[in-house]
């Protein structure tokens, strides 16, 4: 899978069709402001332990344009970025930050519109000390994100791609969109009716 962009065409709601929930974030990690536009893009890793953001902070600035930032954080207590942070990874091409912690500078992020996906907002900053590699295995919202591994977020949620296979799930879910999009309401109607029903009859529903 060489071009993650080619993601953006699909919902996230279709992913998780296709990869099941081990692949989507939990409800906390969620767009920050609204309407956010749905980005797509291969996974750089970061971990940053409870009260840090060193390791953020040096990702953005070694990580290739077009990729989402995805941070494994240890608390909600300490912002992992703020406003000038997120001008700086937009110049550089950066398509997003998922994070399984909090930010600051809500309203200059917005301003700004730069996507962000996160559990909330608080007003203090983290301290600059830990030092953790760079593109390791993280685990972010629930999710197990390996570097390059493809995210796709926007206000359904957050679905990890892997890497291996990406191509193929690729394929698949544009397949099932164009089924879909092919189907009139009034044929969904009617095959919902008749699976449920014969579900609700298979378990000795009557009525």
């Amino acid at each position: 899978m060489n071009d993650a962009n080619e993601f953006t065409d699909v919902s996230p709601t279709t992913l998780a069709d296709l990869l099941g929930r081990g692949q989507v974030m939990d409800i906390g990690i969620r767009p920050l402001w609204t309407p956010s536009p749905r980005v797509a893009g291969p996974a750089f890793t970061v971990r940053c332990p409870p009260g840090d953001n060193l390791m953020l902070h040096a990702a953005i600035h070694r990580a290739e344009p077009g990729s989402v930032i995805v941070v494994e954080s240890g608390d909600v207590d300490f912002a992992l970025a703020g406003g000038n942070m997120c001008a700086v990874a937009q110049r550089r091409g950066i398509a997003a930050f998922v994070a399984d912690g909090v930010i600051r500078d809500l309203a200059e992020v917005r301003a700004m519109g730069f996507p962000v996906f996160a559990r909330g907002v608080i007003p203090i900053p983290g301290t600059k000390k830990a030092v953790e590699p760079l593109n390791h295995p993280v685990r972010c919202g629930g999710v197990d994100v390996a570097a390059g591994d493809i995210v796709v977020a926007d206000e359904e949620g957050v679905v990890v791609v892997p890497r291996s296979g990406a191509g193929q799930v690729l394929l698949d879910a544009r397949a099932k969109a164009a089924k879909e999009a092919a189907e009139s309401l009034d044929d969904w109607e009617t095959a919902h009716r008749t699976r449920i029903d014969a579900i609700l009859r298979g378990a000795g529903f009557e009525g």
